[in-house]
């Protein structure tokens, strides 16, 4: 018996004290005298179905029925029959008299005729769900027969209640009793609250009160016929009004009507075992009962049979009723993901589903599901993440992408395979922009600078691609020292044609974030060699892009002229030629080992910007020919240039975390280390010297000027490398075999041009001392960062 507890709440009958949830809006129907209201918790706030039954009376009969379904519920456990969460009984003021009130608190649940309403399923769809709803309550029917030997004697619609998960779930104990046909002694009623039910529910023994016939009975003959009446009431959409209505079988589906008969035999004997049903019956076997019975023992199958039935669902989810693969399925599914019983293929199949939920439902029934699964050590898994990341990467928060997901996806840039390293990399082009400065600096830009010298070309292109992509969320510091260097020094440098291609529009595209200066001194020098490009896609776009930045130095300085001032060249340019979109891929495959990968090409958000996709060039597979690496400030024609460091050479890009370096263009930042190191400058006194024993003796020199006014002007931005490359090419302008030196040198050609050519070749990459010939100089005068090879020629000399 409960416990009483005398909880009174002003007179309004809506509740007690004592009960931890609150009681809201009641549903239209419900069993017997029982109110059925919707409820939260007090504590969480969780939704729960609250019933409640009251009575003037304590010794009430309904009351004492009431008390005999509490206990039932309590006691009787089983996943078709609904849950029991809490009861009390109080007692409440009703004027001069008290009331009394019955309280059942349950997981939360809708009534079955209100459920189908709302649902309003139509055709095999609804026979479908008819079909799972009955096979469940048919489960619990026959757990209570056959496994527990007891009577519910009221199996009908008002009895079923609907799960959030549109589960269907047997309740109103009211009646339960235990089946005592085994007892030989037992006498009078066997089912002591028979009296609640109605005529039209009952079988012809049960309306007699013949319990001797009853006894004489299977357990499951009144259940069954109660389960015929359930059947009756589903599907011709009414309530049972008459027994005879149940021969009118005009709505009854043909595969379900010879068990319908036999469940609703005369003879108690002969009338069908549910558990039989449950076996014999074709009616249940349809794809959405099939399915969520696969699902609920998916940790029994094999990995064959998940494999085979995760790559089926996707589109076998469109063919089943949306509101329950949504309430049912998707929930089964997630869980299975999460717990590891299911197979990587499942996760198609969940964001498929989750696409059809609203934002607000995905971001909390699918993405905590997605989140977990980042951190699984399964590559399965990890490369569907990665290549779904479009369809959920926007849902994901800031906070989210910083602290949980990133610190994963970041191990797929040092992955052994490939085709993972590209995936993380396109992975960035969503997950960036939500990533904290410290994050990017510390550790993004890092994995960066080794993928723009990864062994694969796709992934060099790609990277260089992505670089101009999170450009804007970049802080300013990290821009000055990053970008000119990652598509100047490397990107346009690169062997492979679309990386330099996609160095070249990666430049325009961020062409707002340079200064006067840097396009003058750092960009136009190394693009305007590609001009002459053994790739035409190359040319084409290396000329638009010196038209691009030398029309912005020209509105510059119509914009300094107009105001009359002339001396801001460092400041930034906002001009927008309509190269600031995104950057699209270069590169949709991976050549691995001589074969394109199966990965589908990535759209571009701007045709407009669009680098040259795989489709472009005539086989990835094929590596471009060593002339293709051009040295941007080189003088001399590409023919004659040697063949460059592999960019796998470098190690890093330098340490990012540092801020702006004090000069723009510091060779030490590591975005520009692709050439080897010069030797030691010399000092001023031996520089001297030197460039003394370097000027001509038999040729004019009107034209030269003194070594210490042939370097750029002091005033400049500090000499790089590539201004290196400057000085070097000028010393080797003589080659004769070059057909595009525009410099003026002597038209004659000594018999020493020859090996002075062979000599000067490898000069950009090499430390070979080019000043071997004594007798032979070039037009120009030398530079004093080039001491450490004039050290050695002046040894030769004797001096």
């Amino acid at each position: 018996m409960l416990k009483f507890l005398k909880g009174v709440v002003g007179g309004s009958g809506t509740g007690v004290k004592d009960l931890p949830y609150n009681i809201g809006e009641p549903y239209s129907s419900a069993w017997g005298s029982w109110l059925h209201c919707r409820g939260t918790s007090k504590d969480d706030g969780s939704p729960v179905s609250i019933f409640s039954l009251s009575g003037n009376n304590p010794q009430d009969g309904h009351l004492a029925a009431g008390r005999n379904g509490v206990k039932r519920l309590r006691t009787v456990r089983h996943p078709n029959i609904l849950s029991f969460l809490h009861s009390t009984e109080a007692e409440v003021s009703d004027g001069a008299t008290m009331k009394v009130t019955i309280y059942i608190v349950t997981e939360p649940v809708m009534p079955l005729s209100e459920k189908i309403k709302e649902l309003g399923l139509e055709g095999t769809q609804r026979d479908e769900y008819y079909a799972w709803g009955l096979n469940q309550i048919a489960k619990a029917v026959s757990f209570l027969n056959n496994d527990c030997k007891l009577v519910h004697a009221n199996v009908c619609v008002a009895s079923v209640v609907v799960t959030q998960t549109l589960d269907w779930k047997l309740h109103a104990f009211d009646v339960l009793s235990e089946f005592d046909g085994n007892n030989p002694s037992a006498s009078g009623p066997m089912l002591q609250y028979e009296w609640l039910v109605g005529t039209q529910y009952k079988p012809m023994e049960l309306v007699k009160s013949d319990w001797a016939a009853i006894r004489k009975s299977p357990p499951w003959a009144i259940d069954s016929w109660g389960l015929g009446c359930l059947i009756y009431e589903l599907f011709s959409g009414m309530k049972l009004s008459r027994t005879e209505e149940l021969r009118n079988t005009a709505s009854i589906p043909k595969s379900l009507l010879p068990d319908y008969q036999r469940l609703l035999s005369s003879m108690p004997s002969r009338r069908m075992n549910t558990s039989k049903l449950l076996e014999n019956s074709e009616y249940f076997q349809n794809k959405l009962v099939d399915t969520i019975h696969f699902m609920e023992i998916l940790n029994l199958k094999d990995s064959v049979e998940k494999d085979t039935f995760f790559r089926k669902l996707p589109n076998l989810a469109e063919q089943l009723p949306r509101q329950i693969v949504l309430k049912k399925l998707l929930p089964l599914l997630a869980s299975a993901l999460e717990f590891g019983s299911a197979a990587a293929p499942a996760l198609a199949a969940l964001l498929k589903m989750g696409s059809w939920l609203p934002t607000e439902e995905f971001s909390s029934k699918v993405l905590p599901t997605i989140v977990k699964l980042f951190a699984s050590n399964d590559r399965a898994i990890r490369v569907g993440l990665l290549q779904h990341i479009d369809q959920y990467g926007e849902s994901l928060s800031a906070q989210i992408v910083d602290e949980q997901v990133y610190p994963h996806v970041a191990t797929g840039f040092s992955d052994t395979s490939a085709f993972l390293r590209e995936l993380t990399l396109k992975s960035m082009l969503i997950l960036a922009p939500k990533l904290s400065q410290r994050t990017i600096s510390a550790s993004l830009l890092k994995y960066l600078s080794k993928l723009q010298v990864d062994e694969e070309p796709a992934i060099r292109t790609n990277t260089t691609i992505l670089l101009g992509n999170i450009a804007s969320h970049l802080n300013e510091g990290t821009r000055k020292r990053v970008l000119i260097n990652a598509f100047t020094v490397r990107a346009l440098r690169d062997t492979f044609s679309p990386a330099r291609g996609a160095g070249i529009m990666a430049l325009c595209a961020t062409s707002s974030y340079y200064d006067t200066t840097e396009i003058a001194t750092r960009i136009l020098p190394n693009v305007v060699v590609l001009t002459i490009d053994p790739d035409s896609d190359v040319r084409s776009k290396a000329f638009q892009a010196v038209d691009q930045f030398l029309l912005l130095l020209k509105q510059y300085y119509e914009k300094q002229t107009s105001s009359g001032d002339t001396t801001g060249m460092s400041t930034g340019t906002s001009l927008d030629l309509g190269n600031a979109g995104l950057l699209g891929w270069a590169m949709s495959s991976l050549t691995l080992k001589g074969k394109p990968s199966e990965q589908a090409p990535v759209a571009t958000a701007n045709s407009s910007t669009t680098l040259t996709s795989s489709a472009s060039t005539p086989s990835f597979g094929v590596e471009t020919p060593s002339t293709t690496m051009v040295h941007a400030t080189s003088s001399t024609d590409l023919s004659d240039q040697p063949v460059p460091v592999s960019p796998t050479s470098t190690d890093g890009w330098g340490e990012v975390e540092n801020g702006i370096h004090e000069e723009h263009g510091s060779d030490k930042d590591g975005w520009d280390d692709i050439e080897p190191l010069e030797e030691p400058k010399p000092s001023p006194v031996l520089a001297n010297i030197q460039a003394a024993q370097k000027r001509p003796v038999s040729q004019p020199v009107s034209h030269s000027k003194p070594p210490a006014t042939s370097l750029r002007p002091k005033s400049a931005v500090k000499v790089t490398k590539d201004e290196d490359d400057d000085l070097w090419g000028s010393i080797a302008a003589p080659v004769p075999k070059s057909a595009s030196k525009p410099m003026t040198v002597k038209p004659a050609v000594t018999a020493d041009d020859d090996p002075w050519a062979a000599i000067a070749a490898p000069l950009p990459t090499t430390t070979a001392k080019p000043l071997s010939s004594s007798r032979i100089r070039g037009a120009k005068p030398a530079a004093p960062k080039l001491g450490a090879q004039r050290i050695n020629r002046t040894s030769s000399s004797g001096v």
